[in-house]
């Protein structure tokens, strides 16, 4: 797959990457594995060591703890596995994902307690078939090729819980729609 010292570079970076953000430190251990195995796989895809077996989708906002965190999650509820989907923030939040988002996917069945903010990084966006951009900006990485989607929805932070279910309903309506181009149901 890809070499020793690649592997340490990323493990590296990943650490130091959500070290920055990290309010608390108990669980970055956990976390890096998580966060360094996703990249690794993204890097092997983007070089061609790994076939994607479904195309990638990849949901980008500021915080990765609200807008991206609900794409992703809505994506996997309804796709069933005919996409694989990543989020991050150009500017991750070491605060977790916003109650207000946890709550309102828990109302439609979709549990998030295992997702984390992580930083944008380049092997993800190259292995991405989509990149979808929610307010982040001019700190979204743009390359040659891929197809780019910019979302204009309002920050879950700043509205109060029936605000965050319009930007939900919004979310979902959109990811029908992307999944209908991207991986049709058979």
């Amino acid at each position: 797959m890809v070499g020793e010292e690649t592997v340490a570079r990323v493990v590296f970076e990943s650490y130091a990457a959500l070290g920055r953000a990290a309010k608390v430190q108990t669980h970055l251990p956990a976390l890096t594995e998580r966060f360094a195995e996703d990249r690794l796989t993204a890097l092997a895809q983007s070089t061609g060591l790994v076939a994607k077996a479904v195309p990638e989708i990849l949901y980008i906002c500021v915080h990765n703890s609200g807008r991206s965190q609900m794409a992703a999650a809505l994506t996997r509820h309804l796709s069933h596995g005919r996409v694989h989907v990543r989020s991050a923030g150009s500017q991750p939040t070491g605060n977790g994902i916003l109650p207000s988002v946890i709550t309102v996917l828990a109302e439609i069945g979709i549990d998030v307690d295992k997702e984390f903010p992580k930083p944008l990084t380049d092997d993800v966006v190259r292995a991405a078939d989509a990149v979808v951009t929610m307010g982040c900006g001019d700190a979204c990485p743009l390359y040659p090729g891929k197809r780019y989607v910019d979302w204009e929805l309002a920050d879950p932070a700043t509205l109060d819980l029936d605000g965050v279910r319009q930007v939900r309903d919004s979310i979902r309506d959109r990811v029908i729609d992307l999944l209908s181009e991207l991986a049709p149901a058979s």
